[in-house]
């Protein structure tokens, strides 16, 4: 395509979503990172560049490529299917899609076995349908999208934030109020690539939370509205407020002696009290808004219960 004179001035990656709708803006930015964009036969590697006027922009989509994952049949906790998506409820300690030392084992081995050449390819080779993620240690309801058509339906509702996302989090400390927001933007950690971080010119990051009970005077319950979905968002701005979600050791740790009811659940939890308990969206093939509940698991309830304990 050449650049028109109304259209300089745009970012690469919104020029390149308005001419290709079939394909969702996260993996047109992608396409262009790989090298597969070329601006008058030089390549870009940046999307969000700013176009000229006259340039003759040439873009090579690479057929698809076979997922390397091996399908691996394992029971899945499914809350709603059809041909277009599924729903499911992803347990916490696995690992949503493979990555360096998590070859097998995840929930794409266990999607490839179960809807079979039908899986979406368009969230790449390692996350076909993947459409969004939550952390290993946590748990939730998760979306999965069965073909390209209803991954891009989905992608762009995740990407302009009409996805209802609810969690249910315990952390340490009893919040001063009974609600909040948190506005702060989320990056790399400047001296450790492993955590995120509260940092400036990082991707905008909003959450909103409210009490639901205390856990005495040591800890608090909490739901957890997602406006944005960066990664480990809800862990960064709670721990950033002072109260750190309970079992996450990356992020923050417990001060103060707790009962030992509740030391001896804590030693044995094994994860970060933290769920992801409803999902809602417009199915992205009819337009009928879905909406899906897990509640938390019973371990939550014993655990609070123990944290109360004065």
């Amino acid at each position: 395509m050449i650049v028109d004179a109304a259209q300089a001035g745009q970012r690469l990656d919104s020029l390149l979503a308005q001419a290709l709708p079939e394909l969702s803006r996260s993996r047109l930015q992608q396409l262009v990172r790989e090298g597969n964009l070329s601006a008058d036969g030089a390549r870009i590697a940046d999307p969000s560049r700013r176009v000229k006027a006259g340039e003759r922009l040439e873009l090579v989509v690479p057929p698809p490529v076979d997922a390397t994952p091996r399908p691996e049949s394992t029971e899945l906790d499914i809350l709603y299917e059809d041909e277009h998506l599924l729903v499911l409820v992803k347990p916490a300690g696995t690992v949503v899609h493979p990555a360096p030392g998590h070859d097998d084992g995840t929930l794409v081995n266990a999607l490839l076995a179960h809807c079979g050449d039908s899986l979406s390819g368009i969230g790449g080779v390692r996350r076909p349908g993947i459409v969004h993620r939550i952390d290993r240690e946590v748990s939730g309801v998760l979306v999965v999208a069965k073909h390209d058509r209803a991954h891009v339906g989905l992608s762009a509702q995740f990407t302009v934030h009409s996805v209802d996302r609810v969690y249910e989090a315990i952390v340490w400390g009893l919040p001063a109020t009974s609600s909040g927001t948190v506005d702060k933007p989320i990056g790399r950690h400047p001296g450790d690539r492993k955590r995120m971080a509260i940092v400036r010119g990082g991707k905008r990051a909003v959450t909103r939370w409210k009490l639901i009970e205390a856990c005495g005077t040591r800890a608090a319950r909490l739901a957890v509205e997602l406006e944005t979905g960066r990664t480990h968002q809800i862990r960064v701005h709670l721990s950033s407020l002072g109260h750190p979600i309970v079992g996450d050791r990356l992020y923050g740790r417990r001060t103060g002696p707790v009962p030992a009811a509740a030391r001896a659940l804590l030693d044995g939890f094994g994860r970060i009290a933290l769920h992801a308990r409803d999902l809602g969206f417009d199915h992205p093939i009819t337009g009928e808004r879905l909406f899906f509940t897990c509640p938390v698991p019973p371990s939550f309830a014993l655990l609070a219960e123990a944290l109360r304990t004065e």
